[in-house]
């Protein structure tokens, strides 16, 4: 199932079918867009692959690539007022630009099908594409040219400067290629993320919580009560620190690996957590102080990990060599905060 691009319509010329779509963006596609942000139908936010006009183009206009994610060709559409462009919209599997590059959805071999399958020769009488810089990553400019006819030039990372970039002549300055992650861009991933994750943090609250009750005497409802509640909203203060403060604060994190960055913030929750039990007396044993202070950081460092595949700090063979050593080193310290917890509760 498509989405659907308001104010649009479907054109037939020659015998080929095209989109033509506004660049004006209407409520519904900025609500979409919205929806998206919070994970409200994320993997089925997808156009339907093809070629997409923009203004009144003819045989010599520009023909630029993009993804099937919905909201990459809105940003793309969006920046193109006043100006005739063809869209080749490919199948990316409803991801964008820049991840699809990663995973290889945005590749050579795709660009090469949509490219026969649209006729695109027959659209236009030059043999050149547009495709956004992120994207380079998946692809062989060489290997499109040789089995397309078609040559790659690499635009901008930034919809915004492609006007520019058209009208020099296609050369782009040092600053369009430069790839920036400012605040804005990095605090716009936090919804996504907060949902994405709840579900998972929900289920080891609610874990956590039923064992809270067991104890010397047997299992207590009273202590589900106090010490499983005390429990649960340590976990999501933690949680709430790794989604917020790890997009917010990564450029300042000392450390080059999300692993690491994100054990600042859990080391600095732990802190905060002993100081405050040393206060109100909120752990009676060793065992249940020690067991947060391995449970904290984990937690930490586990969910701001996730942001590897959202920024530009990372490539993918990074990540993976990350994950395999970090992943397992979390689970240790999970799984022995747990355990610690749980030995405390009969001492």
């Amino acid at each position: 199932m498509f989405e659907k691009i308001s104010n649009s319509s479907f054109i037939t010329q020659n015998g080929l079918d095209f989109h033509v779509v506004p660049t004006q963006l209407s409520l519904a596609d900025q609500l979409g867009s919205w929806k998206a942000r919070w994970a409200i139908g994320r993997m089925k936010y997808v156009v339907e692959q093809g070629v997409y006009v923009v203004g009144n183009p003819d045989s010599n206009s520009v023909v630029l690539v993009s993804a099937n994610y919905k909201m990459s060709l809105d940003r793309l559409r969006s920046e193109l007022t006043d100006l005739d462009a063809w869209i080749l919209v490919i199948d990316t599997k409803g991801i964008n630009v820049w991840c699809a590059a990663g995973k290889g959805t945005f590749g050579t071999d795709e660009i090469v099908q949509r490219i026969e399958t649209v006729k695109l020769a027959e659209v236009v009488d030059h043999r050149r594409l547009v495709l956004p810089q992120l994207g380079a990553p998946g692809v062989s400019a060489h290997e499109v040219k040789r089995r397309s006819g078609f040559s790659v030039t690499y635009g901008p990372v930034r919809a915004e400067d492609l006007p520019a970039f058209l009208s020099a002549g296609m050369k782009a300055t040092k600053e369009m290629h430069r790839v920036r992650f400012p605040l804005s861009a990095r605090a716009v991933l936090i919804p996504v993320e907060l949902v994405m994750g709840t579900k998972h943090i929900m289920l080891f609250a609610a874990c956590f919580l039923l064992l809270a009750g067991l104890g010397r005497r047997g299992y207590s409802g009273s202590l589900v009560l106090s010490e499983g509640l005390a429990g649960v909203i340590l976990i999501f203060a933690a949680y709430l620190a790794a989604i917020i403060g790890g997009p917010v604060l990564l450029p300042w994190l000392p450390g080059r690996s999300f692993s690491i960055k994100s054990l600042w913030i859990g080391l600095a929750a732990a802190a905060a957590i002993a100081l405050y039990s040393f206060n109100i007396s909120l752990f009676d044993d060793r065992f249940t102080l020690i067991a947060w202070l391995l449970i904290v950081p984990a937690i930490c460092s586990f969910f701001v990990m996730n942001f590897t595949g959202t920024s530009t700090y990372t490539s993918l063979s990074g990540v993976k060599r990350e994950m395999r050593i970090a992943v397992p080193l979390q689970l240790i310290c999970a799984a022995v905060g747990l355990g610690l917890w749980l030995a405390g509760r009969f001492v």
